[in-house]
């Protein structure tokens, strides 16, 4: 299971590993790749000490072999999350080299239960650099060894990883008040808890989240640090750090019903939803950048990368967009959604899904994006970094921004991505006191138990080409319980009968075999940002259900993105897609073609009059995959345009 909070007391629900996936919609031939291709070619990097150095690095911190540690000092994790997603494949030739990992792992560890490859083989004093992501890297292992022990049954990682709790539990607060960046250990520790039973590890939690925060003018957004946890209300600083940390925040929550943390976490999430967030689902909109809100006197600013900026900061050339800040994204909604039952947080992981999370791999199944902006444009007059690069390679052209099979300065995404794609089925349901949350909308099959009678459920949709989804409920012998089928917040309105609660239509009956039918009616929408998005003023985007759509130089016969406006009325056709867009509807859309706009910084309006066209509009999560060019996301509006004009 993914989480399993089946017995914590504040929790609505809890994640099921009793599902399968089938058919060609995106989820789940996402989820196929990551199996066939994305996790053992991912492998083959991981274990190979001429690229990734990840596993000899544990070779050489366990005696087993000479040498310096390689890489950055978060690869210990980067192995973690990509030996979680071995696991949750279950195939054996991949389980056989997890269960020789962890011997490995177990071998490193020191007799005091620290492990961190970099320090250990430079022999320096655990917890003395901040930024050496040492309980990054624990709360990785942590997550790991409990996926591992409910899969597997095995407590080899287990084992490694309470000796590394009990280890953070006789730490020096203040060393654990410094050593937190990219906090995923407090994630890690009330898994712990929640595997083993063991009260001292969710103690720990609280004592970690405590400890992170109140540093006022000493504190930075970066790390959001500048107040108590329980005191913060905006998503600030490095987007990664920060969705860890609410992540970790909601975990407690599920276990303890703090509503010191409830009412932190609500406020964070309705700043970063309402004025942070792109509609990809994208997170952390800055590359480099200032807070000047940390700088308690407004005569120092505090630098920040990778992160949340100041409401409706969210640039479009330039995004950021971290693929792991998206992905953390999806494990802090996952458990508000545990907690809560609201349907709202099921819609935002359903955004990353068919949008920011498809487009960090490629079609291949194996190369990634670290950034993921919202438009590339040709002869961009700066070079844009690619994240991952060593410091003597040139960024590649604007235009020519292409995913990576592997980013040798920082791996940090791939294997986060390989995770996520792997856990795809325990997003699609979860269980409750004999009823059973439908909470995405894919070709599955899920058993449950409604009062003890084994019941199977299966779900039949081509979603998101239409919106109809057949549910087949069987049940051993007549039995009563409860479905709860998701109504998208995006949905005009829903086709089943059924009182709602919380974004859901509740089905309370005696089922034994029965087939409800589902329909969401579907439609593209142009959609507007709020005036304060600079970059977006005067512009749409083409959605149509929960799918972002972009325009592509492939599709764009000869043009420019500068070329082409998105008329008030457009007529927009939809047809099933083909080859890599299988399982999804395409778009074509009636669109304004303008003037080109080449020369000074002003110049005066050209009044050639707008002519007509059709272009095709394609899936964002699905850019990047024929060839180098331009791309968008939000297109210039025109509100009235003559069609007649030649």
């Amino acid at each position: 299971m993914l989480t399993d909070t089946g017995a914590s007391t504040h929790a609505r629900m809890t994640s099921t590993s009793a599902v399968s996936l089938a058919g060609d919609g995106p989820l789940a031939a996402l989820h196929a790749r990551a199996l066939t291709v994305t996790i053992p070619s991912m492998g083959a990097i991981m274990l190979d000490p001429a690229t990734s150095h990840a596993d000899e690095n544990f070779r050489v911190a366990a005696g087993d072999v000479l040498g310096e540690h390689q890489g950055p000092p978060f690869m210990d994790g980067d192995l973690y999350k990509w030996l979680e997603a071995a696991t949750v494949t279950r195939d054996p030739e991949l389980q056989a080299i997890v269960t020789d990992a962890a011997k490995l792992i177990a071998r490193a560890q020191r007799a005091d239960g620290y492990l961190h490859t970099k320090t250990q083989i430079a022999g320096a004093e655990p917890l003395a650099v901040g930024t050496d992501f040492e309980t990054y890297n624990f709360g990785h292992l942590m997550t790991l060894a409990c996926i591992h022990h409910r899969v597997t049954g095995d407590d080899a990682l287990l084992a490694v990883a309470t000796r590394i709790g009990d280890f953070l539990a006789v730490q020096r607060p203040e060393l654990l008040a410094e050593c937190n960046v990219c906090p995923s250990h407090y994630m890690g520790v009330v898994e712990l808890y929640r595997v083993t039973g063991e009260r001292r590890y969710l103690e720990l939690a609280k004592t970690l989240l405590d400890l992170h925060g109140s540093k006022g003018s000493a504190g930075t957004d970066d790390n959001q640090d500048v107040l108590p946890v329980r005191e913060q209300r905006r998503a600030v600083g490095h987007a990664v750090r920060a969705n860890y940390l609410y992540a970790g925040m909601a975990d407690y929550a599920v276990e303890t019903g703090d509503e010191t943390v409830i009412a932190a976490l609500e406020s964070i999430w309705d700043d970063l939803v309402s004025s942070k967030l792109y509609v990809t689902g994208g997170c952390g909109a800055l590359y480099d950048g200032a807070s000047p809100d940390a700088g308690q006197d407004y005569y120092s600013v505090t630098k920040v990368h990778q992160s949340y900026g100041r409401p409706y900061q969210l640039p479009q050339t330039t995004a950021y967009n971290e693929s792991c800040a998206s992905l953390g994204l999806v494990f802090w909604a996952w458990r508000m959604l545990i907690r809560t039952g609201d349907a709202k947080y099921a819609d935002e992981i359903e955004r990353v899904l068919f949008n920011a999370l498809p487009a960090m791999v490629g079609y291949d199944g194996k190369t990634y994006f670290y950034v993921n902006p919202l438009r590339q444009v040709r002869d961009l007059t700066y070079p844009l970094r690619r994240p991952g690069d060593p410091k003597d390679v040139a960024p590649p052209p604007s235009d020519q921004r292409e995913r990576q099979e592997y980013m040798q300065a920082c791996f940090c995404c791939p294997p986060n991505i390989a995770r996520v794609s792997a856990e795809l089925p325990y997003y699609v349901y979860a269980e409750g006191d004999d009823e059973l949350w439908i909470h995405q909308f894919v070709t599955s099959e899920v058993r449950t138990t409604f009062n003890g009678v084994p019941v199977t459920v299966r779900q039949q949709t081509d979603y998101p080409v239409s919106g109809d989804i057949e549910l087949t409920v069987e049940a051993e012998r007549p039995v009563r319980g409860r479905l709860r089928v998701r109504v998208p917040g995006w949905a005009d309105s829903v086709e089943l009968e059924g009182p709602r609660d919380r974004g859901y239509v509740v089905l309370d009956r005696e089922w034994h075999r029965d087939t409800v039918t589902v329909r969401i009616p579907l439609r593209p929408r142009l959609l507007t940002a709020h005036h304060f998005v600079e970059e977006a003023t005067n512009q749409v985007c083409v959605v149509r259900g929960p799918v972002a759509y972009c325009l592509e130089t492939a599709d764009l016969n000869g043009l420019g993105l500068e070329n082409v406006a998105i008329p008030q009325d457009a007529s927009i056709t939809v047809t099933p897609g083909s080859g890599m867009f299988a399982g999804h509807a395409l778009l074509q859309v009636d669109v304004a073609i303008l003037p080109s706009s080449h020369g000074p910084l002003y110049a005066e309006l050209d009044q050639t009059p707008p002519r007509p066209a059709a272009l095709q509009f394609v899936p964002y999560g699905l850019w990047a995959n024929r060839g180098h060019g331009e791309m968008t996301v939000w297109l210039p509006l025109i509100r009235t345009f003559e069609r007649s004009v030649a």
